[in-house]
C-alpha cells in the first residue's frame, strides 16, 4: 500500500501507551489499538505525548481535553485554567462532532504494526 505507515513492533505498544507513527497517535488502549491523527483541537499539542486514561479516552498532554479514540470526538473539553472560560470546552466539543480526530486502522503483520 503506498499511503501505509509503519509504526513499529507490536511490542513496543503495550497497553496504555502511546506513540508518534507520521501524523497519527497510535495507542493501545486496554487491548484496543487506535490512531487518531495527532493534534489536540484545543492548542494543536502533540496527543503523541499523551496518556490513555481508565476509560480508555486519549488524554492531552496540555491541558487533558479528553478525546474518544474510537470516534475522534472530543469528550472533555480543556481543563486547568481554560476550563474557567465559559463555553471553551462546549466550543471544542462541538467542533469535534463537526470534524473529529482523523483515524486510521491499525494492522499488525509480521509482528509489526501499521497504518492503513
Amino acid at each position: 500500500m503506498s499511503n501505509e505507515v509503519e509504526v513499529g513492533p507490536v511490542s513496543e505498544l503495550t497497553v496504555g501507551d502511546v506513540k508518534g507513527a507520521g501524523a497519527y497517535a497510535v495507542g493501545n488502549a486496554d487491548g484496543e489499538l487506535f490512531a487518531v491523527t495527532r493534534r489536540c483541537r484545543h492548542l494543536m499539542a502533540d496527543l503523541a505525548d499523551g496518556t490513555i486514561d481508565e476509560s480508555g479516552c486519549l488524554t492531552c498532554p496540555w491541558h487533558g481535553s479528553k478525546y474518544d479514540v474510537k470516534t475522534g470526538r472530543m469528550v472533555l473539553g480543556p481543563q486547568g485554567l481554560f476550563a474557567r472560560i465559559p463555553g471553551l470546552g462546549t466550543a471544542f466539543k462541538a467542533l469535534t462532532l463537526v470534524l473529529p480526530l482523523g483515524r486510521r486502522q491499525v494492522v499488525e503483520r509480521d509482528k509489526t504494526l501499521y497504518l492503513e
